[in-house]
C-alpha cells in the first residue's frame, strides 16, 4: 500500500487529506505543518475568532481527533530541514528536534497540489587542487604510465571505487591496475591464474583482517606458499570498507553497530534511517558516503597506511 505525504498545513492540505479518505484511499497519509496547530480556514480565523465572535476551534478544518480517527498522521511544528541529493531523501524536523526521512520522487502534495520532489542541481566541481586526493603533489599534464604487470586486488567494488577516488592519480602515474575480487574466498584461484613472480607482484587489501578470522587464515596460507614472497596481503579491522570513512564526515559520532549475521550495509542504512529496500538503495547510500570523501584526510589511518604499503610493494623494482 502506498503512502501519500502532504507538505503544508493550510486549508488546502486539510482539504486534500479529507478528500483522500472520503474517496476511499486506504494507504498511509502523513500531513506536515510548520505551524503548531491543525489546518485551519483563514476567513473564519480573521472574521470570527480575531473579532471574538467564535472560539479558535471553529476555524479548524477538523479538530485534532478527526485526524487520529481517520488514520492521518498529523505532524505539526514540522519543517523540511534537509534534502540529500545522493541518498535522494527529504528530512523533516519537528519542534522537539525529531527528524524523519522520506525518499524523493512522486507521492508528495504541496498545499494540495501533486509534486515530484527532485534533488537540487549539483554545482560545478572546483578547479583541480595543487595536490592529489592522496596528498601527493598533482601533476595535471602527466601521462598515465603503461600498466605494470603487477596488480592490486581489493575485495569488492566499493573498495575499488574508494581506492580510485583517493589514490587514482597516483596509480595512473605509477601504472598500477586495481581489480576487485568479489570476495577473499576467490583469492587463491585468482593468484593461480595470475601466476605472481619477479616483476609480477600482487598486493591484496582485505576487509576485516584480524587475528583468528577466516581472512587471516587465507592470508597465512598464501604467505607460506611458494608464491608468498611475491604477494603482500594487508588489511584493515573494519567489517566493511564503509567504516574506513570517518563517521564525522557524514555527521555521525560513530558508525552504527550491526549484529553479526545481519547484512552490514542494509543494517547500517536501516539504523541511520536511510532507504534500504533493495540494492539500488544501497548503491545510493554508497554514493552518498563516497561523495563525502575528498581526500586522504577523510579516511581512517588504519586504511591509509595499508594502501600506501601495497602501492610501494607492487611498484618496487624487481631485484635480480
Amino acid at each position: 500500500m502506498s503512502t501519500i505525504v502532504v507538505i503544508g498545513g493550510g486549508l488546502a492540505g486539510g482539504t486534500v487529506v479529507t478528500s483522500l479518505r472520503e474517496g476511499g484511499f486506504e494507504g498511509d497519509i502523513v500531513l506536515f505543518a510548520a505551524e503548531p496547530h491543525a489546518p485551519y480556514e483563514r476567513p473564519p480565523l480573521s472574521k470570527d475568532y480575531l473579532m471574538g465572535k467564535k472560539p479558535i476551534e471553529k476555524a479548524y478544518v477538523h479538530d485534532e481527533g478527526w485526524y487520529a480517527a481517520h488514520d492521518v498522521d498529523l505532524r505539526t511544528d514540522t519543517e523540511v530541514v534537509a534534502i540529500d541529493r545522493d541518498l535522494r531523501t527529504l528530512t523533516l524536523e519537528d519542534r522537539r528536534g525529531t527528524r524523519r526521512t522520506f525518499p524523493l520522487g512522486p507521492g508528495f502534495l504541496l498545499e494540495g497540489a501533486p509534486v515530484i520532489l527532485t534533488p537540487p542541481v549539483q554545482l560545478a566541481a572546483p578547479k583541480k587542487p595543487g595536490r592529489t586526493a592522496s596528498g601527493s603533489i598533482a601533476v595535471p599534464d602527466a601521462k598515465a604510465r603503461v600498466a605494470r604487470q603487477s596488480r592490486i586486488y581489493v575485495e569488492g567494488r566499493h573498495d575499488a571505487e574508494l581506492v580510485e577516488k583517493v589514490w587514482g592519480d597516483d596509480l595512473r602515474i605509477e601504472g598500477v591496475v586495481v581489480e576487485f575480487l568479489g570476495g577473499v574466498d576467490d583469492l587463491a584461484e585468482h593468484l593461480r591464474d595470475f601466476r605472481p613472480g619477479p616483476g609480477r607482484r600482487v598486493g591484496v587489501l582485505v576487509d576485516h583482517l584480524v587475528r583468528g578470522s577466516k581472512e587471516s587464515r587465507i592470508a597465512d596460507g598464501i604467505a607460506r606458499s611458494p608464491i608468498g614472497e611475491h604477494v603482500l596481503i594487508v588489511g584493515h579491522p573494519f567489517i566493511d570498507i564503509w567504516q574506513a570513512v570517518k563517521p564525522a564526515r557524514l555527521g555521525l559520532r560513530a558508525w552504527p553497530q550491526v549484529p553479526r549475521g545481519e547484512d552490514f550495509k542494509h543494517g547500517t542504512c536501516q539504523r541511520l534511517g536511510w532507504p534500504h529496500r533493495d540494492q539500488a538503495d544501497i548503491a545510493r547510500a554508497w554514493r552518498h558516503i563516497l561523495g563525502r570523501v575528498s581526500g586522504y584526510q577523510d579516511l581512517e589511518p588504519t586504511l591509509l597506511g595499508r594502501v600506501e604499503e601495497l602501492i610501494d610493494f607492487v611498484t618496487a623494482e624487481a631485484t635480480p
